[in-house]
């Protein structure tokens, strides 16, 4: 990268290209060529949301603009690659247009910061503020190799993408407090949410190469993008009488988001890197980060979350909030959440993404093949104390048969669904095993929030096996035969690594499990044993699994 900085042309960005080449390039060079690039690499798996969302979709949804209809998404994918006329409009665009305004650090306009910003303190922190996974302040990971005391040196390429992820995913810490700002008292700024993305449950569709990812996260709007929608390195074309705060300058406010490409590039934190030569090149030592936009309320327009959706919210309460993903699940135990395509009729129920749906929608109308690879990336963060700390990352991705995203036709979604229902009811299952041995045992039941469960181990065992069975059920077309012989398969596998467990759980149980202990429990006296809690599991087993014979082999190499 140049010394000031260039995003455009400078070196930054590490792509692996569909031949397997690894190679260093600028935005203009992953946008022309997105077609050849196959992923990204990236060091988090938060970085892909932050980097996609932040600069990579907006470029091109400004650029080109988006599609009006189904049709005219079906022509731009179908192409496989930009056109010549867009690879002219991506060109101009960062170019003539708004090249100056994509330099990291540029004295008068460096991009996604506020030029000379300074600390009402005076002071600087050290880069690791960025970068939660590094030591700084309260926030202090377990693992950690580094110290506040620390000195963190971040190449240009590795600062630029962690300014974006502070963009999307900081936490709500105490902010220093900016020189320009009359919201910060005493040197500090607080009440901080985190960054926008802290909210949600990442959700994004990835396809084979960088071109079908952008155009699979392009959403269709029959009325184009509204003039008056810009990004963030645009914010002096936005109307004044909006009153927000500029986003190059120390103040903030709190606001809704407005359109798409504000809420894509919106600015949660006013940020300064400060760079300094060293023996390795220019690398960014201190940073100043301070408070920036709040979002007033999650905009449904966010097209990379799923939805809780109630039917009877309480009073000032939106009906839909965003989902977050569960900590320490597989993507495939939230299937249910991806493949809810209809809000629920009654109560509160999970409702999918608008990109996914669309994906389902494109696929009805042939836009998009039935047997189409797509993938789906989740993402997200758990933070701990007042959300001032991060305590756990998010990350997985996941084949998903296009044909299961389908509205009006429910028959592989519903195969899919069974399939992980059976898998949630034989964990439940060994959990009950479990807690029954440990009565016979002369113990207490596992309390819900302490110790590792079988069911985790269990389900663990499976992920495997489900990717394989997902991955086959993206070409099973309208087979039935074939996908009720992948499900007797899944089960086969299922009812193999539930008996494993509860074997090994029978196994732990002390002799004394055999005779068992007799409880009193609403006035009744209830007898556990081992020989009776393995018939009820097997008995719970063969309830959930009913394609295979209750007496059948339990072997499941077979499958």
């Amino acid at each position: 990268m140049e010394a000031d900085g260039d995003l455009v042309r400078g070196d930054w960005l590490i792509t692996v290209d569909v031949d397997g080449a690894v190679r260093t390039t600028g935005l203009c060079g992953v946008l022309m060529g997105a077609h050849t690039v196959r992923r990204l690499e990236l060091p988090v798996p938060t970085m892909l949301a932050a980097l996609l969302r932040q600069l990579l979709l907006p470029v091109v949804l400004d650029a080109i603009g988006v599609p009006r209809t189904r049709q005219e998404w079906a022509e731009r994918f179908r192409r496989g690659r930009f056109s010549d006329t867009e690879v002219t409009q991506l060109a101009e665009y960062l170019g003539a247009r708004y090249g100056d305004r994509f330099r990291l650090f540029d004295d008068q306009r460096p991009f996604a910061q506020v030029a000379g910003l300074e600390a009402l303190t005076g002071e600087t922190k050290s880069a690791a503020q960025l970068v939660p996974s590094i030591a700084s302040g309260n926030n202090v990971p377990l693992f950690s190799s580094l110290t506040e005391g620390d000195d963190l040196m971040l190449a240009p390429d590795q600062a630029l993408l962690w300014l974006l992820h502070a963009h999307c995913w900081d936490t709500a810490s105490i902010k220093t407090g900016a020189v320009g700002d009359p919201q910060a008292k005493n040197g500090i700024t607080t009440g901080n949410p985190t960054g926008p993305l802290g909210q949600l449950g990442v959700t994004i569709p990835v396809g084979q190469n960088l071109f079908e990812t952008l155009m699979l996260n392009t959403p269709i709007r029959a009325d184009g993008l509204d003039p008056v929608d810009r990004p963030q390195w645009a914010w002096d074309e936005r109307p004044a009488s909006l009153g927000w705060k500029s986003p190059a300058g120390p103040e903030w406010s709190s606001r809704p988001a407005g359109e798409l490409l504000d809420l894509l590039t919106f600015q949660a934190r006013r940020i300064r890197l400060i760079p300094c030569e060293t023996d390795r090149g220019l690398r960014v030592r201190r940073v100043i980060v301070c408070a920036g936009d709040r979002l007033t309320q999650t905009s449904a327009l966010d097209p990379h979350t799923a939805w809780s959706h109630t039917t009877k919210p309480k009073a000032g309460k939106p009906q839909q909030r965003p989902r977050r993903h569960a900590s320490g699940r597989s993507a495939w135990e939230g299937l249910g959440t991806l493949l809810a395509l209809a809000l629920p009729v009654e109560g509160e129920g999970p409702y999918t993404s608008a990109l996914l749906r669309q994906v389902g929608g494109l696929s009805a109308e042939d836009a998009l093949p039935g047997k189409y690879q797509l993938g789906v990336e989740i993402c997200g963060l758990e933070y701990g104390n007042q959300s001032a700390v991060v305590e756990n990352a998010i990350g997985d991705s996941l084949p998903l048969p296009v044909a299961s995203l389908l509205a009006e036709d429910e028959w592989l979604r519903t195969a899919i669904l069974e399939c992980v229902t059976q898998a949630d009811q034989a964990g439940r299952a060994l959990d009950n095993l479990n807690n029954d041995l440990r009565r016979a045992s002369g113990g207490d039941p596992l309390p819900r929030d302490k110790g590792q469960r079988p069911s985790s181990r269990f389900l663990h065992s499976l992920d495997g096996t489900m990717r394989r069975l997902l991955t086959g059920l993206r070409t099973v077309g309208e087979d039935d035969d074939l996908l009720e012989r992948a499900q007797l398969a899944w089960e086969l596998s299922v009812r193999a690594a539930a008996v494993r467990e509860a074997e090994a759980l029978l196994a732990a149980a002390p002799p004394r499990a055999i005779v068992g202990r007799a409880e009193k429990q609403g006035g009744k006296e209830v007898v556990y044993r081992s020989g009776k809690a393995m018939a009820i599991f097997h008995k719970k087993l063969a309830e959930s699994l009913t394609r295979l014979p209750s007496n059948g082999p339990e072997n499941g190499e077979a499958a």
